[in-house]
């Protein structure tokens, strides 16, 4: 706004119904979520910049705000039998067609290919379109719904993609690779194993032990049942009953 002063200072805000999701700095203009927990996609939001002029003028913009949920479990993976700079620079109409024969919106996470030098992006005939569908309430739907979906409208999708390649299309769906495993989880494993391995061998080791010191113990009570077997019996009864010594008398000199 050219005017000076208070006439020049301009105020943002949001004119849009979507104020639980996002808000707005009336003063810079910055714009920031409030709660979008489990939603994704694009978001379109009429944001209002007002100045406080005598005569306020006012004017108005669209600001599309895209949520990005690429650690969400709902990504399905569609795999075309197109080459991935085709496949990117219609971008756009796939995304048309998925929406319209789908019935949901739809938000291209990544065009994936596996070959990443340039000569063989240009030459492998297999693109992965992975994509989150939602809602009109920005509620992402659930993978296995969307599978379903495409499974129903596999021969619609296909002959709407033929006119955007200008060439014969296959759709299919893709299966999540199991995630692999991380290395902090390796060695947590690894250090679980080598615990429980070393708790084993010492309790076999004080088993071992407590075993060997029974054996010994019995060994030596035997020996000395042996040795107390190979003495006579220093005590004897006499003939009424009672215990009196078998050592020879002492020799008195008469």
């Amino acid at each position: 706004d050219p005017d000076s002063g208070d006439n020049g200072l301009v105020l943002y805000s949001l004119v849009s119904s979507q104020t639980n999701e996002f808000d707005i700095n009336e003063r810079t203009g910055q714009i920031f979520t409030v709660s979008v927990a489990g939603k994704t996609g694009t978001f379109n939001l009429e944001v209002q910049a007002a100045d406080n002029g005598t005569r306020r003028l006012t004017a108005q913009t669209t600001v599309s705000v895209t949520v990005d949920s690429s650690s969400s479990t709902n990504i399905v993976m569609l795999v075309l039998n197109q080459k991935i700079n085709v496949v990117e620079r219609n971008s756009a109409e796939v995304k048309r067609v998925l929406e319209d024969k789908l019935g949901w919106n739809v938000y291209v996470v990544n065009i994936y290919s596996k070959e990443f030098e340039r000569k063989a992006r240009s030459s492998t005939e297999e693109t992965q379109v992975n994509f989150i569908a939602f809602d009109e309430a920005h509620q992402e739907v659930p993978a296995e719904d969307a599978k379903r979906k495409l499974r129903e409208q596999k021969g619609a999708i296909e002959l709407e993609l033929e006119q955007v390649f200008s060439a014969s299309v296959s759709a299919a769906i893709a299966e999540a690779a199991a995630a692999p495993v991380s290395p902090e989880l390796v060695a947590a494993i690894v250090l679980g194993v080598l615990l429980a391995a070393t708790f084993v061998a010492f309790l076999a080791y004080v088993l071992l032990d407590l075993k060997r010191k029974r054996k010994y113990k019995k060994q030596d009570l035997v020996k000395k049942v042996e040795i107390m077997e190979g003495f006579d019996n220093p005590w004897a009864a006499d003939e009424n009953g009672s215990l009196s010594s078998l050592e020879k008398p002492e020799h008195t000199s008469s």
